[in-house]
């Protein structure tokens, strides 16, 4: 079985992510029907990962991504260069009527018995209009890349996307990056490019190029066509990890170049109790990290905070089973702040991953 080959740090780049840039808009416990205002989070599943590593881990890193410019535009810039992340745009030019656009996520965040709602405005968007050719990829990496990532979310927005990351993906294995996608399996973006078998022909031609996957059991059904048990009528063990476990041997003799899986385990007891854990299958040895129990305050970003504090663990030569810690205690923490990416700092993740409590810090 091929390894994990982490390459040394020194590079220009210590993570790249590819993927589409949004803002949310959050009116808090408020129901967007009856909301009179709320806040602005600049987002986007990829692009989270990069603010994570460099605001939290201290990593060096960039997002190739859309950018439109308008005021809305202007806006997400500014939080980008605020979170220190490197942008690599292709720039698209607002008609100022109908686009394009950057995309618009609605996301109330509930409270108790009453769940999260989201919906979305991506019509016209400028992240579903980039095509194969728009990165000059040779370039980027030409300071060196250490590992680049990317998502199912941004693959689905198009019938082009998926190129997009298909071609980035082949740049990164020909430069020598790690490469990971998170899956994130979503219906009804995939029935606007084919639907189910078109969708899975897409992911296989991605999974091939890739070493490290992120995704639950859905995903690895629904993305990979991977036999598993019937994920719309699992008993309430939502944290028992053996079938996860179970698929990993047909999802890797399925696609061979795959080095590792990860997924984020969680029980909703209610919109603001959670119970938390992880699990990391790497060069065939299998660690589950521990259970914990979050009071939330909002649970957007929690997966993409699992997905950098791992990433950050193997990329500082931390064990496998060091490195799932952190990428659980990272998520963990995450979930505490409002918005999408990270308010922690490195010691807080560190304390939480070793087993470190919410006493006052005096």
């Amino acid at each position: 079985m091929a390894s994990l080959n982490i390459p040394a740090a020194g590079a220009d780049l210590d993570f790249l992510a590819l993927g589409a840039l949004v803002h949310r808009l959050d009116p808090g416990v408020i129901p967007f029907r009856t909301a009179s205002n709320f806040d602005v989070h600049v987002s986007g599943g990829e692009y989270n990962c990069a603010a994570n590593l460099s605001s939290c881990f201290g990593l060096s890193t960039g997002v190739a991504t859309a950018m439109v410019d308008n005021g809305i535009g202007e806006l997400i810039q500014r939080q980008v260069r605020a979170m220190g992340v490197r942008p690599f745009y292709k720039e698209f030019q607002h008609d100022g009527v109908r686009g394009p656009n950057m995309a618009t996520v609605y996301s109330d965040r509930g409270q108790g018995v009453r769940a999260p709602v989201v919906f979305y405005n991506r019509a016209n968007e400028a992240g579903g209009m980039l095509k194969p050719g728009d990165f000059d990829w040779d370039k980027i990496f030409a300071g060196g890349v250490r590992w680049v990532h990317s998502g199912g979310i941004f693959a689905a927005l198009s019938e082009t996307t998926a190129e997009v990351v298909i071609e980035m993906m082949e740049a990164a294995g020909r430069h020598g990056a790690i490469r990971s996608f998170d899956l994130n399996y979503r219906a009804k973006l995939w029935d606007t490019i084919g639907g189910l078998s078109k969708g899975q022909e897409m992911m296989a031609r991605i999974v091939q190029n890739v070493d490290l996957l992120v995704g639950n059991e859905e995903d690895l059904q629904k993305g990979c066509g991977i036999k598993g048990p019937d994920v719309e009528e699992k008993s309430s063990g939502g944290l028992d990890p053996k079938n996860f476990f179970k698929m990993i041997g047909d999802a890797v003799e399925k696609f061979p170049n795959v080095k590792a899986v990860a997924t984020t385990l969680r029980e909703v007891h209610s919109t603001n109790r959670h119970s938390w854990s992880a699990v990391l299958w790497h060069e065939g040895k299998e660690y589950v990290a521990p259970t914990a129990e979050l009071d939330v305050l909002d649970r957007i970003g929690g997966g993409d905070g699992f997905a950098s504090g791992l990433t950050y663990g193997l990329l500082d030569g931390r064990s496998p089973e060091e490195a799932l810690r952190l990428g659980w205690a990272h998520g963990a923490l995450l979930t505490t702040f409002p918005g999408d990416v990270s308010r922690a700092s490195l010691p807080e993740v560190e304390a939480f991953a070793q087993g470190g409590s919410a006493r006052v810090q005096r």
